[in-house]
């Protein structure tokens, strides 16, 4: 039997990671229609271009694609529609102070399963500059080639 604090990866935005430096994450909620759920529980959700916006002390989700779930009828949602994420008044206190900072951003890094809701990960984010993207590539492309070389000196 799972334990109750596992959590299943549903998606993650790896354009995130590649183009800003998360410095803090949050964990977020989100009020989804019941076809949203189930698109999203079929792993048809598409986070490149999304980002999280503060707008009257409510946190939004934004250009978050959710693909029409394939059965359903009249009552589908609309895949790019604006969705509120469910947080702590201080956390979007919070969120909006780090979003008023110049060159900060907030992206959803990853939508997740935790004890059978889907959550959001809001990361506080920094612009990469092309050099912090080319330093990054390098060093995972050495971490790789050291992890095979020990590898192989294992055997």
């Amino acid at each position: 039997m799972a334990s109750a604090t596992q959590e299943k990866v549903l998606a993650t935005n790896r354009a995130a990671f590649h183009n800003y430096h998360i410095s803090a994450k949050y964990e977020a909620g989100a009020a989804l229609l019941g076809t949203e759920v189930k698109s999203v529980l079929d792993g048809r959700i598409q986070l490149k271009e999304s980002y999280v916006g503060v707008r009257d002390g409510e946190a939004w989700l934004f250009n978050a694609h959710i693909s029409p779930y394939t059965f359903g009828n009249l009552a589908n949602h609309e895949p790019l529609r604006t969705r509120k994420l469910l947080l702590h008044r201080r956390e979007i206190e919070k969120l909006d102070e780090a979003a008023s900072t110049q060159g900060m951003t907030l992206v959803i890094t990853r939508v997740y399963l935790k004890s059978r809701k889907i959550k959001f990960e809001v990361g506080i984010a920094k612009g990469k500059k092309l050099y912090d993207k080319r330093e990054t590539e390098l060093r995972r492309i050495v971490d790789r080639e050291t992890q095979a070389q020990l590898k192989e000196r294992n055997r």
